[in-house]
C-alpha cells in the first residue's frame, strides 16, 4: 500500500525501496565494466561550514528522473537526476533562527496527481509540493507540524527532532524522532501522521502508560518523567503484510539507570507494529536495562531466506554490539538460536544492571567484542598500564568510576549507515567500525538537584599518543554473511590510513555510512575517513574500483537509471573524525 514507486529505474526511498534492502536490480554497471566509472555530474550545495563542522549524511532519493536530497544547512533540493541541475530549493529556516543537526534524507509520497516530499528541520515536520518545493498549506500549520505536539506528556522546550526519514504506508507517514540522552528528555513516542492534513492518526508509546504492555518493566509512573526509547535511526515497512518494523534506542539517562530499575521496554527493541493502527504484533528487546547507549542504530532489512528447505520472509536487525538478529517477519520467531547469558553486575551504588543479555549463536559477531593486553597496538607501555586499571571483564561490563572498555565503541560496530541485503541470495553486507571507547562515570556534585548520583565522564575514543586507535588493526571492516546459513562468505578491511600503509596490511578505518548492493554483482560503499568511494565484487570481496571524493562520503549511496543509463550517487559532506567538510553530491556513470 506504499505509494512510493517501485520501478527498477528509481531509488524512491533512502533504503532503495520500502523493504530497506538497499538493493537494486540494475545491472548496466557490473563487475566487468565498473573500473570504467567516471563522474557524470557534480552538484555543489554551496553551504558547507567554513569551520569543517557541517556534514551531509543524506541518501538521495530518485523518482521519475528527479533527485531529492538535503544540504548541510538542511535546505531541500530537487535536481535533474541525469544532469545534476537544480529545479528548486527550499529553506526550512527562512524567516526564523537557523538550527543545526544532521539529516539522512527525505520521504516521497504520491496519489494520483498529488506528489509530496516530507522532511524535518528542527522540531518542524514539513510537507512540500514535489513539483515546486513549496509547503503544502493544508498540512498542519501552513505546511508543517510541530514534532513536540501530541506526545504522551508536555515536554516543554525539550529537544524533539527527526534526523532520519519516516516511512509511508498508504496515506500515513510513520515517523520517529531523536530526543535528548539525559534526565528530562522527551519520550520516544512513534506517531503516524495523515499525509494530507498532518493530523496524528495513531501513537505507540515506547515508554508504556498504565495498562499498556511493558508498563511493569519500569518503576511506577515512569512515563511521567522517563525519556528516550525513541526511534532515531529510521524504520522499515512491509507493504504486503502491513507491518512496520521500528528499532528503538536506549532510555534516558543513557549510562546510569538507578532511577529506571527494570528491563525498560520498549527501549532497545525491534518493534513490529500494525502499520494501519500502531498495534503491537511482536517485539524483541536486544538489550535489557541499557547502560551502554546500545541503541538499535539502523533501520532493519527485509529479505527472504531458505531454512529447512522452505522460504521464510525475514527481518534482519544489526546492532552496535556487532550482532545480527534475524527473525521470521510475521511471528518474530528467531531464525538462529538466541541465549540469555549472565552478565556482570554494576559496582555503582543504586544501579541494578539486568542479570542477563540476549546473545545470538549465529551469525558470529561482525566486530570484535573484547580485547586483551595482547591486542594493544601502542608500542609504549602506557596503554597497557591504563588497560590494567580499566574494567574489561565482559561485553556487557557496566560503566564504572575507573572506566570500562567498550568494544565495539559507542558508535558501533553497526551504525546508522545500516546494512544491505541481496534479495536474490539472502546475503547481508555490513560495514563496521572496530575500535574501543571508554565508558567512565564520575560522582555528581553533591549540591546539584538531580536524581542521578553519577555523571557520565564524556565520550572518549581510546587512542594512542599518535592519535590512532589503541587496538591493533583492522579498525574498520566490510563483511558478507549468508543469512540462509549464518556463515561468513568474506570479511575485508575497509578504509586506509595511507601514512601507515607502506608494506603493511590494510589498516581499515573508522566509518559512517553504509553499503548498497546491485544485480551487477557489486557492493558500493564510501563511509571511510580516507575520502574514498569503492566498489567490491559482492561474491568475493575483491575491490574492483575506487575513486577519491572531494570530502569523505559519510553517507549511504544510491543507484538509479534515467534514459537507460545507470548512475551511482553519493553525498561527499565530510565533517566527521577530523576530516574536512564538503558540499557535493556526485553521480558516477559509465562513459
Amino acid at each position: 500500500m506504499s505509494s512510493a514507486p517501485s520501478t527498477p529505474a528509481d531509488w524512491p526511498t533512502t533504503g532503495g525501496a520500502p523493504g530497506n534492502a538497499r538493493y537494486s536490480s540494475l545491472s548496466q554497471i557490473d563487475r566487468n565494466n565498473v573500473s570504467s566509472l567516471r563522474v557524470a555530474w557534480t552538484f555543489h550545495t554551496g553551504d558547507a561550514a567554513a569551520d569543517n563542522k557541517s556534514q551531509i549524511q543524506a541518501t538521495p532519493i530518485v523518482v521519475d528522473g528527479i533527485l531529492y536530497a538535503t544540504t548541510p544547512s538542511l535546505d531541500v533540493i530537487a535536481l535533474r537526476a541525469d544532469a545534476g541541475t537544480q529545479l528548486w530549493r527550499f529553506d526550512p529556516f527562512a524567516g526564523r533562527p537557523r538550527e543545526s543537526h544532521v539529516n539522512r534524507g527525505v520521504v516521497y509520497w504520491s496519489a494520483g496527481r498529488e506528489r509530496r516530499i516530507f522532511m524535518s528541520a528542527g522540531r518542524r515536520l514539513y510537507a512540500l509540493d514535489a513539483g515546486t518545493g513549496r509547503p503544502m498549506p493544508g498540512f498542519g500549520d501552513s505546511g508543517w507540524v510541530d514534532l513536540r505536539a501530541g506526545l504522551s506528556r508536555n515536554v516543554g522546550d525539550a529537544s524533539v527532532i527527526a534526523t532520519s526519514p519516516g516511512v509511508i504506508y498508504g496515506d500515513l507517514l510513520i515517523q520517529g524522532t531523536r530526543v535528548g540522552e539525559s534526565e528530562g528528555s522527551a519520550p520516544g513516542d512513534i506517531r503516524a501522521y495523515d499525509v494530507r492534513t498532518g493530523r496524528i492518526r495513531w501513537t505507540f508509546h515506547t515508554i508504556p502508560l498504565p495498562g499498556e504492555v511493558g508498563y511493569e518493566t519500569w518503576p511506577a509512573d515512569a512515563w511521567k518523567s522517563a525519556g528516550g526509547a525513541n526511534s532515531w535511526a529510521g524504520m522499515t515497512v512491509d507493504d504486503q503484510r502491513g507491518i512496520v518494523y521500528i528499532p528503538t534506542g536506549s532510555a534516558t539517562p543513557d549510562f546510569y539507570g538507578g532511577e529506571r530499575v527494570g528491563a525498560n521496554l520498549f527501549a532497545n527493541t525491534l518493534l513490529a507494529l500494525d502499520a494501519r493502527t500502531g498495534k503491537r504484533i511482536w517485539h524483541f528487546q536486544s538489550v535489557h536495562h541499557d547502560l551502554w547507549d546500545r541503541d538499535l542504530p539502523a533501520a532493519p532489512n527485509l529479505l527472504s531466506v531458505t531454512r529447512g528447505g522452505r522460504r521464510v520472509d525475514a527481518v534482519a536487525q544489526i546492532t552496535k554490539s556487532g550482532f545480527v538478529f534475524v527473525f521470521d517477519r510475521a511471528t518474530g520467531a528467531a531464525l538462529f538460536p538466541i541465549e540469555e547469558r549472565p552478565v556482570p553486575a554494576s559496582d555503582l551504588r543504586g544501579e541494578q544492571a539486568w542479570p542477563t543479555q540476549p546473545i545470538p549463536l549465529a551469525p558470529a559477531p561482525f566486530a570484535r567484542q573484547s580485547m586483551s593486553v595482547a591486542d594493544i597496538a601502542d608500542t609504549t607501555d602506557a596503554a597497557a598500564r591504563r588497560f590494567s586499571t580499566l574494567r574489561h571483564d565482559a561485553l556487557f561490563a557496566p560503566p564504572s568510576l575507573r572506566g570500562t572498555v567498550l568494544l565495539p565503541g559507542f558508535d558501533g560496530g553497526g551504525e546508522w549507515g545500516g546494512a544491505a541485503v541481496d534479495r536474490e541470495t539472502g546475503v547481508i553486507y555490513i560495514n563496521a567500525s572496530d575500535v574501543p571507547w571508554i565508558a567512565a562515570m564520575r560522582e555528581a556534585p553533591a549540591a546539584r538537584p538531580t536524581k542521578a548520583p553519577y555523571d557520565f565522564a564524556g565520550y572518549e575514543r581510546w587512542r594512542d599518543a599518535s592519535g590512532y586507535p589503541v587496538i591493533k588493526p583492522p579498525w574498520g571492516t566490510l563483511s558478507a554473511i549468508d543469512l540462509n546459513t549464518g556463515e561468513y562468505l568474506w570479511r575485508s578491511p575497509l578504509g586506509e590510513h595511507v601514512e601507515l600503509a607502506a608494506g603493511s596490511p590494510i589498516t581499515g578505518a573508522e566509518q559512517y555510512g553504509g553499503p548498497i548492493v546491485t544485480a551487477g554483482g557489486l557492493v558500493f560503499i564510501a563511509a571511510t575517513m580516507d575520502e574514498k568511494f569503492r566498489a567490491f565484487d559482492k561474491s568475493t570481496g575483491k575491490q574492483l574500483w575506487e575513486t577519491t571524493l572531494p570530502a569523505a562520503g559519510y553517507a549511504t549511496p544510491g543507484t538509479y537509471s534515467v534514459g537507460g543509463k545507470q548512475y551511482v550517487v553519493i553525498a561527499a559532506g565530510g565533517g566527521k573524525l577530523g576530516t574536512r567538510s564538503g558540499d557535493s553530491y556526485i553521480a558516477f556513470a559509465l562513459p
